[in-house]
């Protein structure tokens, strides 16, 4: 998955935004997963899907867009 830039987010509207949101969340879910059962061969995949949740989210925050309902 290509990491997007905060600018990249900010021209997403409020759909496409929840649906990134969520993808990223069922892939760091994934990768939590294989990290714990040792299939992880980049960990660093795991730190950088933590950091583009984390900037999706913040975009979300700034929208107002209630992201504990997603």
């Amino acid at each position: 998955m290509a990491t997007q830039t905060a600018r990249e987010l900010r021209e997403l509207d409020d759909t496409q935004l929840v649906e990134h949101i969520q993808t990223l969340r069922r892939d760091l879910f994934g990768l939590r997963f294989q990290h714990a059962t040792g299939e992880l061969e980049n960990t660093a995949s795991l730190r950088n899907t933590k950091r583009a949740l984390a900037r999706a989210l913040t975009v979300a925050r700034e929208r107002g867009i209630d992201t504990n309902q997603i």
